[in-house]
């Protein structure tokens, strides 16, 4: 007997010392070294955390604030994210419960009658052979838990919280993505209907040239190849109409959509034509490794590293022995025809100790297999930052150039609306016949439209340039 018990507390401190052996990966990981951005503006307007979250209120649009108002509660990505997020929680509170004793409460009874049981009873001829019927009841609890000596049921516990904090980093992610969705199309959209007004007033001017080459060529101041070129100008300028229109109906039913409405709600709401927000946020004063902390899909990545280190460590703790205590206790009672029932309260108390000799290397390839999973979530997330570097530094080329070409084109404009002011003069002077004046005018609009594709690429870079740094939620929460 003694012996037993020297070999069962031998086998306890191999166990004990065992557990110093330690499971756990490390899950950090060499990113690209930056200190600035290569593109960046020469004069960037730093930002607060506060602006960075709620960037698009410096557009000054009531009605962009009232539409990413409703986006934000209504739109169905956003919901699905949340709901992921319940979803990951309770799978947490799942996998930290392998931490704990677990307790059930059992009962059973049944009435058993068996050949084998003949028992020999006292009768009125003698000894009678009968087979009893036995009655057996029995209930109480039975308590099981598993003790992690190396730490494996804690690292998978740890690994379902990275991957619940996950989801919540991706709920972000789809935010972000969702308020530059809705900051673009809507300022596209204003672009567009700009754009189709001046398109329309095109049209007018074009009309009317055509309708002074008629006259001209009845009198004999104009060819008819003057009129046909002419016509088929018009053609053209008129065809461009519906292509803009279209893309204004389309924008619109893409709002409506994020908004979680049907398509065609929002028509009537935003066929009004309105300007393009005369006010843009300032470019954030934001350094290369502040992305690590703001940008969702970046924290995401970074997540997936310790989920997966985790994983890891929680595989190799398979390699170790397992030890598991159970306890039950409760009351049985038996009863047996013909006899006085028995009752007894009952108890069992129980260890194991259990440790892999051979699985034909099944631990070693899910080590295996796990280590690789890490190293995927590693490369991920330096791809990822460099991804996150690359969309900046695009955002930052993208306005500049969209902020210059926005500043030669108002040049441009203001040289063709005074040389159409100059004609005009001139027109009313009798200098200059009205075909030059209707040409004047034809060139103020050309230059008019292609300033207000500048401007929508201008505001629509900030909104990039916002969506690249991670812009619309608080990082500090």
């Amino acid at each position: 007997m003694n012996r037993f018990i020297s070999i069962g507390c031998a086998m306890l401190t191999i166990t004990l010392l065992n557990a110093c052996t330690p499971t756990r990966v490390s899950d950090h990981v060499k990113l690209a070294d930056m200190d600035s951005w290569h593109h960046e503006p020469s004069d960037p307007i730093e930002v607060t955390r506060t602006d960075l979250k709620s960037w698009w209120e410096g557009f000054k649009d009531p009605l962009l604030n009232e539409l990413i108002i409703k986006a934000l509660n209504a739109n169905h990505d956003l919901r699905i994210a949340k709901a992921r997020v319940r979803e990951a929680a309770t799978l947490v509170a799942i996998a930290e419960s392998a931490l704990y004793p677990s307790i059930d409460l059992f009962s059973s009874g049944g009435r058993e009658k068996k050949i084998d049981r003949i028992i020999g009873v006292p009768g009125k001829q003698g000894i009678e052979l009968i087979t009893p019927t036995a009655d057996a009841i029995s209930g109480g609890l039975a308590a099981r838990w598993e003790i992690d000596l190396f730490g494996g049921r804690h690292l998978e516990a740890e690994a379902a919280i990275a991957q619940s904090a996950g989801t919540e980093e991706a709920l972000r992610a789809v935010q972000v993505g969702l308020l530059a969705q809705v900051a673009t199309n809507y300022l596209e959209l204003r672009g567009l209907q700009k754009r189709i007004s001046l398109q329309q007033e095109h049209i007018a001017v074009q009309r009317e040239t055509l309708r002074a080459l008629q006259l001209f060529a009845k009198n004999g101041l104009a060819t008819e190849a003057d009129v046909a070129n002419q016509d088929a100008l018009l053609e053209s300028t008129e065809s461009a109409l519906p292509v803009l229109t279209t893309t204004a109906l389309t924008l619109t039913h893409r709002l409506g959509v994020l908004l979680g409405q049907p398509p065609e709600n929002l028509e009537t709401r935003l066929s009004q034509t309105m300007q393009l927000p005369v006010a843009i946020p300032g470019v954030p004063e934001l350094l290369p490794a502040d992305l690590l902390s703001q940008r969702p899909d970046l924290r995401l990545a970074k997540t997936e590293v310790t989920a997966a280190a985790a994983n890891l460590g929680a595989a190799r703790a398979d390699l170790y022995p397992k030890l598991v205590l159970s306890a039950s206790g409760g009351f049985g009672a038996l009863a047996v025809g013909g006899f006085s029932s028995l009752a007894e309260s009952v108890y069992t108390l129980g260890s194991g100790l259990t440790m892999p000799i051979f699985n034909a290397g099944r631990i070693r390839a899910h080590i295996t297999a796990v280590d690789a999973r890490l190293d995927q979530a590693a490369l991920n997330y330096e791809k990822t930052f460099l991804l996150a570097l690359e969309e900046v530094e695009n955002a930052f080329v993208s306005h500049s150039s969209s902020k210059e070409r926005q500043r030669q084109l108002s040049e441009a404009e203001k040289s063709a609306q005074k040389a159409y002011q100059s004609t005009d003069a001139l027109y009313q002077r009798g200098v200059k016949d009205y075909l030059s004046l209707l040409d004047a005018r034809r060139h103020t609009l050309t230059v008019g439209d292609e300033r207000a594709k500048a401007e929508t690429a201008m505001c629509v870079s900030m909104v990039s340039l916002y969506r690249a740094f991670g812009g619309g939620w608080d990082s500090k929460k």
